[in-house]
């Protein structure tokens, strides 16, 4: 039997409309795991019809972390000016700088990566896994596979999301994007780093922010 209390909790922990929820709980006899995976699902169908609109509106949002050490701009875009002042999109920017201060990515999506740093990549890694006595029949399968996690560590969009990392930030836009009911679009970012490029005592940035996110 779906009660209230079931219906209410799916509500709160998806943002999805009251008879949606009890849509997806009547789907999956309810389990509320499951539930949310089909709340999920119709969402990012959702969310994919809007990912082909013209966002132009936005903002540029500043992230700064350790009084001042590092120091980040990234343009998060949507469709109205409306939606960019919503305490939603705005909160999403700030996780988003947060991403980029902790995470240091050097690219936003994978399409941006120069074909030349890929291919030296790729020769980087075909020398290890030689050099590692792997046969050089399945080297270049597992090239694909290093690859791809090169791909996670440099592009924004495909590094799983600091606050939550069971999910990547593409999952993150795409769920906003259905709960906000705009296309969003991060565009670029800069990261300043006090004092990158000059010889010193290495900290670790990511546990620091993720410090900071906790309190």
């Amino acid at each position: 039997m779906i009660t209230a209390g079931m219906v209410k909790e799916l509500r709160e922990r998806t943002g999805a409309g009251m008879m949606d929820c009890k849509k997806a709980l009547n789907e999956t006899q309810g389990d509320m795991d499951k539930a949310i995976d089909f709340l999920r699902e119709k969402g990012l169908a959702a969310a994919a019809k809007k990912a082909g609109r013209v966002a132009a509106e936005g903002l540029v949002e500043s992230y700064i972390h350790g009084g001042g050490r590092i120091g980040v701009l990234v343009e998060v875009n949507c469709e109205t000016d409306f939606v960019a002042k919503t305490e939603g999109f705005k909160a999403l920017a700030k996780d988003i700088g947060m991403q980029i201060a902790a995470a240091n990515p050097s690219y936003v999506r994978r399409e941006e990566v120069p074909a030349e740093i890929i291919e030296h990549e790729k020769e980087v890694l075909r020398a290890q896994a030689l050099n590692e006595g792997k046969p050089a029949n399945i080297v270049e399968k597992m090239i694909v596979g290093r690859v791809e996690k090169f791909y996670k560590e440099v592009c924004l969009m495909e590094q799983p999301f600091i606050k939550d990392p069971d999910k990547t930030i593409s999952q993150l836009v795409t769920e906003s994007i259905s709960k906000i009911g705009e296309n969003i679009s991060i565009r670029r970012f800069t990261r300043y780093q006090l004092g990158e490029g000059i010889e010193k005592k290495a900290n670790d940035f990511a546990n620091e922010v993720m410090a900071a996110v906790k309190k």
